[in-house]
């Protein structure tokens, strides 16, 4: 049987595109690891992404995963299956308009591949403490990254 891992996520931008930082909770059972990290010139869609490819690349071994994130552009894509779709179609999502971010996306969708995971989505800054606590840590980064470009 599987274990059972929640993971909470977000991503934050100064500008968009500007510094960007990201941040995690990782939980099993009574366990909690914080993951955060941060670029210099990003996006806040990327950042978003890289928070769930980040707390799921941290899992040593294949898990069942809750992963809660305020980003719709990532909850969306992968629960309602557009990303498939964007796959499928050699990362364009129309004609002559390419899908943004196919780098993180691949490395997103292998990293699904391994686990089974369910997106839940929550509004953010509404006081949900993981959703506040991954935020602070994105925010730190981007400070972080700032002071050690």
């Amino acid at each position: 049987m599987r274990k059972q891992v929640e993971i909470f996520t977000d991503g934050a931008c100064s500008g968009n595109p500007g510094a960007g930082g990201w941040g995690a909770v990782l939980r099993f059972g009574r366990h909690e690891k914080e993951l955060s990290g941060g670029e210099m010139q990003t996006t806040n869609n990327r950042m978003e992404l890289t928070a769930v490819i980040m707390a799921l690349s941290a899992l040593k071994e294949p898990c069942t995963v809750t992963i809660t994130t305020d980003s719709k552009y990532v909850a969306d894509a992968v629960s309602k299956g557009w990303v498939y779709g964007w796959q499928k179609k050699n990362w364009m999502r129309a004609p002559g308009e390419p899908v943004k971010n196919p780098d993180l996306w691949k490395r997103l969708l292998a990293l699904l591949a391994e686990h089974d995971v369910t997106f839940r989505w929550v509004r953010g800054h509404n006081g949900h403490p993981e959703n506040e606590r991954c935020d602070a840590l994105a925010v730190a980064a981007i400070e972080k990254v700032r002071e050690n470009p």
